[in-house]
């Protein structure tokens, strides 16, 4: 290669560059940045080099209104093309060449519940564990660790929400559009159709419920996130489905 000329990315660097910007703050993406920096450390490249391909993914981001750099390649259009067609497959690939890269294992707490089961089954249950964590990084990273609804901002209160429950539609099980960043009260007041949210992006509140520290917000519009904006699709299923309605 001649002096000066910039090395071509590699499908496994994308995979790694792709998986950070999924966890990173849209107002974060630039040079200054630890993560990005470690990245870059990592990869034999510079911070500015990883921070333009961040933005490059913003670019190509449906989800964001702000875009980013413009220089988008075709392998490039292609990885983001295969993390929205199979986010479970391509978060665990990408998780798995992060933990190498880093020399590091993918870690998760291990309860008495399946430490006797067999390999298949731990197994399995780690990848489920993998895959819920990086929904939640996207989630609250998305939403800038901030519950839609209240605005609460403790970390440890905050909970990953899935608009179309988990168990109903494994296809979309971690595609971040079908998310809501809530803290622990609201979760369970939407997960039990207590609470849902209109094609407005307004909270709408079951006549169920009494209790002011729901009622308060009905007809208030939620906080949208930088990016990954819920589906309409999948809110109009919660409110066809789970909403117990006015």
């Amino acid at each position: 290669m001649s002096v000066g000329e910039r090395k071509p990315w590699t499908r496994d660097e994308l995979m790694l560059a792709i998986n950070l910007y999924c966890k990173t703050p849209f107002g974060r993406i630039h040079m200054r940045n630890s993560d990005i920096i470690e990245l870059s450390n990592n990869l034999g490249r510079t911070p500015g080099s990883v921070s333009y391909k961040l933005a490059n993914f913003a670019s190509i981001d449906p989800t964001i209104d702000r875009k980013g750099a413009v220089n988008v390649s075709k392998l490039d259009r292609e990885i983001w093309n295969e993390f929205f067609a199979d986010w479970e497959a391509m978060i665990l690939e990408s998780e798995a060449r992060m933990a190498q890269l880093k020399k590091t294992e993918s870690k998760v707490e291990e309860s008495d519940d399946y430490l006797a089961k067999d390999g298949e089954t731990r197994s399995a249950f780690v990848q489920a564990r993998i895959n819920q964590d990086f929904f939640r990084k996207m989630i609250l990273t998305s939403y800038n660790n901030l519950c839609c609804i209240t605005g609460i901002d403790n970390a440890g209160l905050l909970v990953a929400s899935h608009i179309v429950p988990w168990a109903r539609d494994a296809k979309n099980r971690l595609n971040p559009m079908n998310g809501l960043c809530l803290n622990a009260l609201h979760d369970r007041a939407f997960d039990k159709g207590l609470i849902s949210i209109d094609e407005s992006y307004n909270v709408i509140v079951s006549k169920n419920v009494k209790h002011k520290l729901i009622s308060q917000y009905d007809g208030k519009p939620i906080t949208l996130p930088d990016r990954f904006v819920p589906d309409q699709n999948f809110l109009s299923f919660h409110r066809e489905n789970i909403f117990l309605g006015h």
